[in-house]
């Protein structure tokens, strides 16, 4: 549970970039908000400071940490890679897997603005951990949160996840293949939609066909160039 910054934490809080939450201050400022899950440090130099989604959500609302999602995709979120999709627990932010049970708040513009602070921060992980800078394909947190970080894409882009019926929308699962995730979809529109989406996201994408149950879908690895 992050704990509530203080005015002069607010201030630098608000003072940071709106897109990609990049932070400034003393160094004593930003591991204060590090403890309180407002922020998180890059593992690489510069060793830059972002803001979490709960971070970004104070910045943006003003809300208390707590009200909704906390650590994102620049900090820790939530794995929720299993075979089954079970919600988030705990507060930390998740993107939608499809077939799990919409949490309290999982609609409406404060999931967007979550979602969105989410992808930002990814994106700002991806420009950070390339030396080119790249934004336009995955990173090592991407690699080794399949699910999660194709279910971000997906959710990101305003594809519609499936709910605990599995119909009306995506499913993105594990699979035994290393660096590959399925994603199944309620028709064969919506499956192309959806590997139009992961394909812009910078995943390698092809569509195939189980042998058992003849239902086609979705095999997704990062794209590594």
């Amino acid at each position: 549970m992050a704990l509530s910054p203080t005015a002069a934490q607010r201030r630098v809080i608000a003072a940071a970039d709106p897109v990609s939450g990049r932070l400034k201050g003393t160094e004593t400022q930003l591991a204060a908000l590090v403890r309180r899950g407002l922020a998180f440090r890059h593992p690489r130099p510069p060793h830059d400071h972002f803001l979490t989604p709960a971070g970004h959500r104070i910045r943006e609302t003003g809300a208390e940490p707590g009200a909704g999602a906390e650590p994102g995709a620049g900090a820790e979120v939530a794995r929720g890679d299993s075979e089954g999709a079970e919600p988030a627990r705990g507060g930390v932010f998740a993107a939608r897997i499809g077939g799990e049970e919409a949490a309290a708040g999982d609609a409406g513009p404060a999931r967007l603005r979550e979602v969105r602070s989410a992808w930002q921060g990814l994106l700002e992980l991806r420009r950070m951990s390339h030396p080119d800078g790249a934004t336009d394909r995955p990173c090592g947190w991407e690699r080794a949160h399949l699910v999660q970080a194709a279910a971000l894409a997906l959710e990101a882009a305003g594809c519609r996840p499936a709910g605990p019926d599995g119909a009306d929308g995506y499913r993105v699962r594990a699979t035994p293949q290393p660096e590959a995730v399925a994603v199944y979809g309620p028709d064969g529109t919506a499956l192309r939609d959806c590997a139009a989406t992961l394909e812009r996201a910078g995943w390698q994408v092809g569509e195939h066909t189980e042998p058992r149950t003849r239902a086609r879908y979705l095999l997704a690895s990062p794209r590594k160039v």
